[in-house]
């Protein structure tokens, strides 16, 4: 935005990314909640793990977020025989000059989607860390910026395991929001094929008539505005007693960390704000405890055994731990 440029207002950025909202559920049928919880991630700086069975549109539904966002947008394919520095980028000697000279990976833009990223060996993984965490790519002793903003969408298969590399706990809890994409229901699954029918092509977004409703400048002026979203000392204290209580369960070998309840912290603030509200509440927190969190949980074997799943732990702690008034 130059100078001359009038700034975005806070109604304006939010009115932009409920249009983002709308935009990409042309393309997307029967996932709103994922959609918001893309949103939530983009102001909160954070990235996403998308989480469901072959055929539920996890990759249509950030190729639609990219359609309907200006921003840069790559796609890396994440497979066996994929490489560090083909995510992060290289050294490269150029014949012409004679040098060696630092050659850019798709790592090196504002919306990475990672497919299938479980597929790819924990090395190749790993490269994702720094760039994750510190927005940065160090290669050959000299720290290299990534573009602002820069979020990385992760998707996987949770029925497949021939083949695949799970996440480690390191790199999971990196990722602010885990996504879980459900089959449709019968009513959503016939508004999928009737537009099918009608001549919907998702491999052509811009046919369906998604076009970029929303950009940087749009995120820098609601990430402000989210950042100023009031917090109050028992919502703080209803959040850190929920993440406390995940690391007190028999049934749980490693609870949510501090960097989790600073990331549902992160994503309340988000949520509130979208609702079009200036202060948190503890539905807010309970409403992103399952997205926030269920990624973070580590069951004892035993436990998993048994039936017990992330999601159901949380609902336990939900229901067993004080709601502020």
């Amino acid at each position: 935005m130059t100078s001359t440029e009038t700034p975005i207002s806070a109604a304006e950025a939010r009115n932009a990314l409920i249009a983002l909202r709308s935009e990409v559920a042309k393309a997307v049928v029967g996932h709103d909640a994922a959609i918001t919880g893309l949103i939530i991630a983009l102001l909160c700086r954070g990235h996403v793990l998308v989480e469901g069975v072959p055929g539920v549109a996890k990759t249509l539904l950030v190729r639609a977020l990219a359609a309907a966002l200006d921003l840069r947008t790559t796609r890396v394919q994440f497979t066996p025989d994929l490489m560090p520095g083909d995510v992060t980028g290289s050294i490269v000697y150029d014949a012409h000059s004679g040098e060696f000279s630092f050659r850019e990976g798709p790592v090196f833009t504002n919306l990475l989607l990672a497919d299938e990223i479980n597929r790819t060996p924990p090395k190749t993984q790993s490269s994702l860390l720094e760039a994750m965490e510190e927005r940065q790519v160090s290669l050959d002793g000299r720290s290299r910026p990534l573009p602002d903003p820069f979020i990385v969408i992760a998707t996987q298969n949770p029925v497949e395991y021939e083949g695949t590399y799970p996440l480690p706990e390191a790199q999971l809890d990196r990722f602010l929001l885990k996504l879980t994409m459900a089959s449709p229901s019968r009513e959503d699954e016939v508004g999928i094929l009737t537009r099918h029918a009608q001549g919907f092509d998702p491999r052509d977004l811009a046919a369906a008539g998604l076009a970029a409703v929303a950009g940087p400048a749009h995120l820098a002026a609601a990430r402000v505005a989210a950042g100023a979203v009031t917090v109050r000392p028992e919502v703080i204290g209803y959040i850190v007693d929920i993440c406390r209580a995940t690391r007190a369960l028999p049934s749980v070998r490693l609870g949510v960390s501090p960097r989790g309840a600073t990331a549902l912290l992160a994503a309340t603030r988000a949520w509130a704000w979208l609702a079009g509200r200036d202060y948190a509440t503890p539905d807010d927190v309970k409403a992103l405890a399952r997205p926030a969190l269920r990624h973070r949980l580590d069951l004892r074997p035993e436990a998993e055994l048994e039936g017990a799943t992330a999601d159901g732990v949380l609902d336990r702690v939900l229901a067993s731990v004080p709601v502020p008034r």
